[in-house]
């Protein structure tokens, strides 16, 4: 229930308009939270993947969005905390709690909030500098129906062990995938400052 409240807050700040700048550097400490959110993932194996090949699928992710240049910095984070936001709801239902060790389930859905908290203060002075120039609403549109293509599958498959697998390979991948825009904004804010 904490971890719920916690993330409602998250999100009622982030709809709350700009805040007093406190300074946007992602800190390390999100780096690394973001490598152990990885690494967790793939602790999560209850099977070998070679069992499950016959089961994978393309889900689409939006990698453009990761790739290119294309996202301001505000659409960045905000895709960031929307595949956030997705995981979390993923994981966190009786589905999930079903298929997979409660332990390393706990650990995940205990640290993804707090990455969340890592971006707010950066988004909020963001969509300040910004003045967001394109509809930050894309981004998180992206997110939520590559999401929404997910649990589709894992409906159709009726939550079976291979498709549970197939979807933490997905995300695991996924997520992997979006910790280099991480990083990116990272040395972006590490050039604002020096110069």
């Amino acid at each position: 229930m904490a971890l719920l409240l916690s993330l409602l807050t998250a999100l009622v700040v982030f709809g709350c308009g700009p805040a007093p700048s406190l300074g946007c550097d992602l800190p390390q400490n999100h780096t690394l939270a973001s490598g152990k959110t990885v690494d967790l993932l793939s602790r999560m194996q209850r099977l070998p993947t070679f069992f499950c090949v016959n089961d994978r699928k393309d889900f689409r992710f939006p990698q453009e969005m990761v790739d290119g240049s294309q996202l301001q910095k505000a659409q960045a984070i905000a895709f960031l905390n929307e595949m956030l936001q997705q995981i979390f709801e993923l994981f966190h239902t009786k589905d999930s709690f079903a298929a997979w060790n409660t332990t390393r389930l706990h650990q995940l859905l205990n640290g993804v909030p707090k990455q969340q908290e890592d971006l707010e203060t950066c988004f909020m002075q963001a969509m300040e500098e910004e003045k967001s120039v394109l509809p930050i609403e894309a981004p998180e549109v992206a997110v939520k129906e590559y999401f929404e293509g997910i649990r589709s599958y894992l409906k159709e498959k009726e939550y079976s062990d291979c498709a549970w697998e197939v979807v933490r390979v997905e995300i695991r991948r996924s997520f992997s995938s979006s910790t280099t825009l991480q990083e990116r904004l990272r040395r972006k804010d590490g050039d604002m400052s020096s110069s």
